[in-house]
């Protein structure tokens, strides 16, 4: 319990918590204001407004679009530990690596899980100050949005331990940042491109999301735009099994990748 609050008092310190939670509270509840109040009966192309459960569906889906924030944060997080050396002398106070490795990872999940809140909770409150502002009414009662919140919280949690194990194995906080934003942001994109390819779209991360949060928007886009079959979703069951299994794939690397690797 000492390491593990050691690694909270040191989240605190470096402000990554409180950064966090700031950028958590304008990837969910500034960009669902900001959409919300523009309406996304104005999108090109025209999409329901949120007075509609379609329109509030949309609305809460374009955040997935942003979970490669929470990725970003987890691999500076633990990059800049190698980065500055802090990680070598944690390990001369507390010479047992595992334990060490343990506490970061749960410190980590934590993290996860605390931004997930404020970015789902933010996203409905947003919502809501929107219908009162606009003078309509919400599409979905705030009750029945909990199992959508609640997938985008988990969902959160999941890319921010994708970038913990990233930033384990890669160590260098300017090539996990190139893997990370190169992948989430253009590599996935590209293979719903390409015919074949894109049916393995469902087993990659932002696939699984967008099958657990049940957002194709981007798949339908997709194949409007070009002549390709819309990429499969899986379930939303099968989503969330496959986003879990890559949220234990990195915590396993970064856990065990550092373990006996040199520090220098």
């Amino acid at each position: 319990m000492n390491v593990i609050r050691g690694e909270f008092i040191r989240l605190r310190a470096t402000g990554v918590l409180l950064w966090s939670t700031l950028i958590a509270l304008a990837c969910g509840g500034g960009t669902t204001l900001l959409l919300a109040l523009t309406g996304p009966q104005n999108a090109q192309p025209p999409m329901p407004d949120i007075d509609t459960p379609e329109g509030v569906g949309f609305v809460l889906g374009i955040g997935t679009v942003l979970l490669f924030v929470p990725a970003l944060i987890g691999t500076v997080a633990i990059t800049s530990e190698y980065r500055h050396r802090t990680i070598g002398t944690t390990f001369l106070a507390v010479p047992r690596r595992g334990r060490v490795l343990t506490a970061k990872l749960a410190v980590y999940t934590m993290l996860g899980l605390v931004y997930g809140a404020v970015l789902s909770s933010s996203a409905l409150l947003a919502l809501t100050v929107a219908t009162w502002m606009r003078g309509v009414p919400l599409g979905v009662a705030p009750a029945d949005l909990a199992p959508a919140l609640a997938q985008l919280a988990l969902a959160a949690t999941a890319y921010m331990l994708l970038g913990v194990g990233i930033g384990a194995l890669a160590r260098s906080p300017l090539v996990a940042i190139g893997v990370v934003v190169g992948y989430f942001l253009f590599a996935e994109y590209l293979l719903m491109l390409i015919p074949g390819v894109n049916a393995f779209y469902p087993f990659l991360p932002g696939g699984a999301t967008a099958s657990l949060t049940r957002f194709d928007f981007l798949t339908d886009a997709i194949a409007h735009q070009t002549a390709l079959a819309q990429a499969p979703m899986a379930s939303p069951a099968l989503g969330a099994a496959i986003l879990v299994g890559y949220a234990a794939a990195a915590a396993l690397v970064a856990v065990f990748a550092p373990l006996r690797r040199d520090l220098t």
